[in-house]
């Protein structure tokens, strides 16, 4: 059945119409009865019990009475569970995991206790991005928990044979996209790889945000209610026209949907490929030779990287909010809790302290492979870091994008797509103003 590329897709439909009214006075209130002192604190996620056992024992063992009782929620069913959960006012969630594009609407819908109180602390605890990005019309509403970037991977046998001297770990020396582009070419032709280029999420905002942010192109959302699509400016267009060629002329892949692009890099079979943390231990058992490098910029524009993980929030149905307030600042604001949440996991802690402990084991995940990796992340959550944007309207922004990202990809002409784009926007967006 061939897909109308150009209709509003029917979810953006169905989605403005649940943040319907958003655009009014959001007067969610703090906690006020903490609940009891004792008892099982409630928290729902939607990685496996495994990853949690390590922050759940630590804080067990710190508060005696408290106990955490974990529940999983495959990630694909995870927003629309808690949608109905949070709406009908669940008692059975005290914590969650939020991911940080939807703070603004959660908090919009009265779905997140105001931790506001905490803004002082959590200012000083976490990086700029990770603390603008909770939060919502000034206020504080979850606190983070990991953070992420990119990284480029090579494939340093291949570059090897093409005669190519691969790029530096050092962020002073980081490359451009038109080196990588270049260097890609002459690996397929002489590396023996078969492709020059790929995304590890290739139709994914958050992957896709730092091409059109390096050209100075903007996070494609403007306005004062962060209401106003902004998909078709100078940067936009020039960084998807880059993209739909890196696919037209066979240097990407057409056909390998997001996250199944890594076993082609692992085999060999890919020069350059931009990942994320979790690859640096993922990568470890691949037989191939190959290294890490900083994320590349466009020749002219400035090194952008993406940020951004879960946070926690606090269920205001909760009738145990004191306790369920403890694990949550456990788990982020103190360091040796926030760094237990990453003992199973590859991901990068977001408390500022807990990161300084954790990145230097980085350059250690995959032996020598990975040797720079602690650098690289250090200088990018400094210094490159741009978060997703924070709107109410994201959600819709996300899905329009991710779609107008896949037919640009498949062929459609990228200032037509960002047109439509646009026009879907404007039209899923009427009912949140």
């Amino acid at each position: 059945m061939r897909r109308n590329l150009f209709a509003v897709p029917a979810a953006l439909v169905a989605t403005a119409l649940l943040v319907a009214g958003c655009g009014g006075s959001s007067e969610t209130p703090a906690a006020t009865d903490s609940g009891p002192a004792t008892g099982t604190v409630n928290f729902a996620g939607t990685d496996n019990a495994e990853t949690y056992q390590p922050v759940i024992k630590a804080f067990e063992a710190k508060n005696p009475g408290i106990k955490v009782n974990y529940t999983q929620i495959p990630f694909d069913q995870f927003n629309a569970t808690m949608q109905q959960r949070l709406s009908a006012k669940d008692t059975g969630i005290d914590v969650y995991t939020v991911d940080e594009p939807r703070v603004s609407q959660l908090a919009a819908k009265g779905f997140l206790v105001d931790l506001s109180d905490l803004d002082a602390k959590v200012k000083t605890s976490f990086s700029a991005a990770a603390y603008k990005t909770n939060h919502f019309r000034d206020k504080l509403w979850s606190l983070p928990m990991w953070n992420s970037t990119q990284y480029l991977f090579y494939n340093k046998t291949a570059l090897a044979k093409a005669k190519v001297t691969p790029p530096a770990a050092d962020p002073q020396q980081r490359w451009t996209w038109e080196q990588v582009e270049a260097a890609g070419r002459k690996a397929m032709q002489s590396g023996g790889t078969k492709y020059g280029l790929f995304m590890e999420q290739p139709e994914a905002y958050y992957q896709l945000q730092p091409l059109a942010e390096s050209l100075g192109g903007g996070s494609g959302i403007e306005g004062d209610d962060a209401l106003t699509p902004a998909v078709e400016t100078d940067g936009w267009k020039k960084a998807m026209q880059w993209y739909g060629k890196t696919y037209s002329s066979g240097l990407s892949p057409r056909g390998i949907g997001g996250f199944q692009t890594g076993p082609v890099f692992a085999n060999g079979g890919v020069a350059f490929f931009v990942g994320g943390p979790w690859d640096l231990k993922i990568f470890g058992s691949s037989k191939i030779d190959w290294g890490v490098a900083p994320l590349p910029y466009f020749q002219g524009g400035k090194p952008v990287s993406p940020t951004g993980s879960w946070s926690l929030g606090l269920n205001p149905a909760s009738k145990q909010l004191g306790m369920a307030r403890k694990f949550l600042e456990f788990a982020t604001l103190d360091p040796p809790g926030n760094l237990a949440t990453t003992s199973t996991t590859t991901i990068i802690p977001a408390n500022v302290e807990a990161q300084k402990q954790y990145t230097p084991k980085m350059d250690s995940f995959s032996g020598a492979k990975t040797a720079g990796a602690a650098a690289i992340t250090s200088d990018q959550s400094e210094h490159t870091a741009v978060s997703r944007p924070v709107s109410v309207g994201y959600i819709q922004f996300e899905e329009v994008m991710g779609k107008a990202f896949a037919d640009i990809r498949n062929g459609s002409d990228p200032d037509a797509r960002l047109q439509e784009a646009t026009r879907q926007l404007t039209e899923a967006w009427k009912s949140i103003k």
